[in-house]
């Protein structure tokens, strides 16, 4: 196995095709999608067939006498890989149910404003969008970043531009969904403690992706899926809450909390148990950070960025045109968005789905085209060359 500080050279073939076998993708499937959907590996699919099957041959001894266990385990687990306290984090479906939690908490009251940038993601621009009409008030004010980024002072010096006295709450993405920008939350974060403004960072793309210390950030929510680059499996996430808006963080849906005899005592009690569900997602996450572990997450982030930076390359070439960050990894990581001439995106998309059985989101986002193209272990450089030839043909 691969040790962080002996990375192989991104291009060796042999000495990464070893893991392409973790994975049991379809045949005939290029996937260079994992920034939406990450299949997970083979070891974490046993995994939790394993919960499924003990919930399943007996529900009674898994959620009533080991399931509040599990949690804490994965959840312990979960806090120390993404550098938070355990007593404050809890286990939710996904990055969605988190930000939806988060708007629940969040009191609004007419004048109170709630800052996104344009590259927010469409979903959590609907949950702000709705949180602010039932407050009355107008929102969410909109951040428009600039359309080449150059520098951490730059982004941090146009978003809070948008930032007012009667500011309520920023919400800003660690890696943004459809530019696949990784924006300097540490920076947002400490201007706005300075300015006594509250953030909520939504890092579902961060997660595995970037080194992450989430305590170090000092923002009051941190809201991620675990599917992603983590690969955990599908219906696995969580929400950071800073100490200082633990009181009165209430679920959204309100169940026993922590099944009787055992009842609520502290703010994340209550997130525990919210109803009967199958856990096996939470409780297989330990396994997806293990795999990544044996892999070496320095080996993985170089490899996957190399692709990336590959992908970058050989589609510039291609189109001639430039994409919106610097060629660094201070600003794009394991997924690239490539900036692509006019055309019929969801038309390029299906054909590139149907006719080269290649998977990879084609978007327009700001008036502009997009391709954006994510590359985890089960990718190869071949993979990004098919990708390539299609494109010529298709464009």
């Amino acid at each position: 196995m691969f040790r962080d500080l002996t990375v192989p050279p991104w291009d060796d073939a042999e000495a990464w095709g070893c893991w392409q076998g973790h994975w049991a993708l379809r045949a005939g499937t290029i996937y260079l999608n994992h920034g939406s959907f990450g299949p997970p590996p083979r070891a974490v699919q046993a995994a939790r067939q394993a919960w499924q099957w003990q919930l399943d041959a007996q529900p009674m001894d898994l959620f009533v006498r080991r399931f509040a266990a599990q949690w804490f385990a994965a959840r312990s687990t979960l806090a120390a890989f993404v550098g938070a306290a355990a007593e404050d984090v809890i286990l939710v479906e996904n990055a969605t149910a988190a930000m939806n939690l988060v708007a629940a908490h969040v009191v609004l009251r007419p004048g109170d404003e709630v800052v996104l940038t344009d590259h927010e993601y469409g979903a959590v621009r609907r949950i702000w969008e709705r949180a602010c009409r039932r407050a009355g008030t107008a929102g969410p004010v909109t951040a428009v970043l600039p359309p080449q980024f150059e520098s951490a002072d730059q982004v941090v010096d146009t978003l809070f531009a948008a930032v007012h006295e009667h500011t309520k709450l920023v919400v800003v993405s660690h890696i943004t969904s459809p530019t696949a920008v990784i924006l300097p939350v540490l920076a947002i974060c400490r201007e706005a403690r300075r300015r006594g403004i509250a953030v909520c960072v939504d890092g579902p793309h961060a997660i595995a992706q970037l080194p992450l210390e989430i305590a170090a950030l000092d923002c009051d929510f941190y809201a991620a899926s675990c599917h992603k680059w983590l690969s955990a499996p599908f219906g696995s996430g969580f929400l950071a809450v800073h100490p200082r808006q633990q009181a009165g963080f209430e679920p959204v849906l309100l169940s026993w909390g922590r099944l009787p005899p055992e009842s609520p005592r502290r703010w994340s009690d209550e997130h525990i148990w919210t109803g009967t569900r199958d856990p096996s997602g939470f409780f297989a996450v330990p396994d997806a950070i293990g795999f990544l572990r044996r892999v070496g997450l320095s080996a993985f982030r170089h490899r996957t960025h190399a692709l990336a930076q590959y992908a970058r390359e050989r589609i510039g070439a291609l189109t001639g045109l430039t994409p919106p960050v610097p060629d660094s990894p201070t600003w794009y990581g394991s997924m690239v968005s490539l900036p692509l001439p006019p055309l019929d995106a969801p038309a390029l998309q299906r054909a590139l789905s149907e006719r080269d059985g290649i998977e990879v989101p084609v978007m327009e986002w700001a008036g502009q085209f997009y391709l954006r193209v994510s590359c985890h272990l089960y990718n190869t450089p071949g993979h990004i060359q098919a990708l390539c030839r299609a494109l010529r043909r298709h464009l």
